[in-house]
């Protein structure tokens, strides 16, 4: 296994490079590592899952509100099922809770039927209309003045951060070496049919060598576009900032409350999160700047005036933590998935939201592309099985479980009170496969950190396990 942060790059010549360790990057690598195949993934920050992965609204989607003929519509329908399967298998906490679509005039109302049936056409057929007194019932603490709702009861909730790091912990144990901090700045094209000039990247890090390319870069997928002489779509990134509201608050919402949608995405949804709290938003503001990820005034007083609306009581409650993630937008009204074969080249551009449930049929589709443009891929094999840390609500955590502690008591000592993270949970996230480069990063692995307090009491002796010598920040 081979993950790097620092120093010279191999000097050898991968049979393909993957460019960006987001989900749908760490996704397309893993699905390349069941092939016989040297290959790479490389990545500009310090960690997995650093960009658009790590702040999104976490819902496993059914598609149902897809362009129906789309390539997004497929791929979400397939990889909704793959994904599914997939968090079982690891355990990647899902707790499959369904989506009310709340309509709160007579407009929105009348378009309900017009939304069941484009779910139809995009292959889900479950939907069903929800009167108002029914959805009074289910859903009590909605404001007032709902007419009723189209209920999707497959829509589920997730964790990202498990998501990804599972797709790229598996990968890296299947033979993909994972460079970070590699952010690649020049591409010298090469022909992917010839041992004796393969592509050349710039890197940070020196340069690196492939026959093929996959550009999974996310907001920067259009910029590396340009490198290889393509302009068939242009990024603009859309800023969806959110609130989370303390674990108290969880009582109060059954189900993923989201409003009739518009052009712009589904709006702004109450939902439940996998780790016990309940969150607000996003907005969808289109920017200039790939790096605004600020939250600001004007973006929470909006969500507070379309909280207000959904469900008022829930603005009663605490607030323990706001963020703002940045979605890979273009201008057109599907994935940007583009196969260069005479380069030896995919480009994987314009993943909005739905890109975390599409993801592993993402990167079915990409081995696909390589092979019909010539990569010789071989056979497909299995790849070790691999179980995560399961940060979610649904089932015991480490340090309910008395077994557990029985074997090693650090699972008992809890060291973030607020999220109940055992010094266990920590020792084991500092020495995984690919261990955090930073507290942030051991906040996506353990939770620690996240909480009401968010770390006001914790950090001290977190930052010390952290920098405790033999750990990869000590090393």
């Amino acid at each position: 296994m081979t993950v790097t942060r620092s120093g010279p790059l191999p000097d050898e010549v991968y049979d393909v490079v993957v460019v960006g360790a987001g989900v749908v990057g760490a996704a397309i690598a893993r699905e390349l590592a069941r092939y016989p195949l040297r290959t790479a993934l490389v990545e500009a920050s310090a960690d997995v899952g650093e960009g658009t992965s790590k702040a999104n609204t976490a819902i496993l989607h059914t598609g149902f509100d897809a362009v129906p003929g789309s390539l997004e519509a497929r791929l979400v329908r397939e990889g909704q099922g793959r994904l599914a399967a997939y968090a079982e298998e690891c355990g990647i906490p899902v707790e499959p809770i369904g989506a009310l679509l709340v309509a709160w005039d007579d407009e929105q109302l009348a378009a309900l039927p017009a939304l069941a049936g484009k779910a139809a056409r995009n292959g889900y057929r479950r939907t069903r209309t929800v009167p108002a007194d029914e959805l009074r019932r289910r859903e009590p603490r909605l404001g007032p003045g709902a007419l009723g709702a189209l209920e999707v009861p497959d829509e589920s909730i997730i964790c990202p951060w498990t998501t990804t790091l599972a797709y790229a912990t598996q990968a890296v144990r299947g033979g993909v070496d994972l460079h970070l901090n590699c952010r690649v700045s020049e591409v010298t094209e090469g022909s992917p049919s010839s041992r004796d000039t393969p592509h050349l990247l710039a890197t940070g890090r020196g340069p690196l060598r492939t026959r093929w390319l996959v550009n999974a870069a996310g907001l920067y997928a259009d910029a590396f576009d340009r490198l290889l002489g393509h302009t068939d779509f242009s990024v603009t990134p859309r800023r969806g900032q959110l609130m989370v509201f303390d674990k108290l608050a969880r009582a109060l919402v059954g189900h993923i409350l989201l409003p009739v949608p518009t052009a712009l995405g589904k709006g702004v949804l109450v939902s439940p999160t996998v780790y016990g709290n309940v969150m607000l938003g996003p907005t969808a503001e289109d920017l200039d700047d790939k790096r605004a990820t600020v939250s600001t005034a004007e973006g929470l007083a909006f969500l507070r005036e379309k909280g207000r609306r959904i469900m008022p009581d829930l603005l009663e409650e605490e607030v323990t933590a706001v963020y703002a993630g940045l979605r890979a937008a273009t201008e057109h009204d599907d994935y940007a998935i583009r196969s260069h074969p005479g380069q030896g080249y995919v480009t994987v551009g314009g993943i909005r939201s739905t890109g975390l449930t599409a993801s592993m049929a993402i990167a079915a589709y990409v081995v696909e592309l390589l092979t019909e443009a010539g990569a010789r891929v071989g056979a497909a094999g299995e790849l070790p099985p691999l179980t995560m840390p399961d940060l979610g609500e649904a089932r015991a955590r480490p340090y309910q479980r008395a077994d557990l502690i029985a074997a090693d008591p650090a699972y008992g000592a809890l060291v973030c009170h607020c999220e109940r993270v055992s010094r266990g949970e920590i020792r084991d996230a500092l020495a995984a496969d690919i261990p955090p480069s930073s507290p942030e990063g051991l906040r996506r692995r353990t939770r620690a950190l996240g909480g009401r307090c968010q770390g006001f009491y914790c950090g001290a002796e977190l930052r010390a396990l952290f920098d405790a010598p033999g750990t990869e920040a000590a090393r």
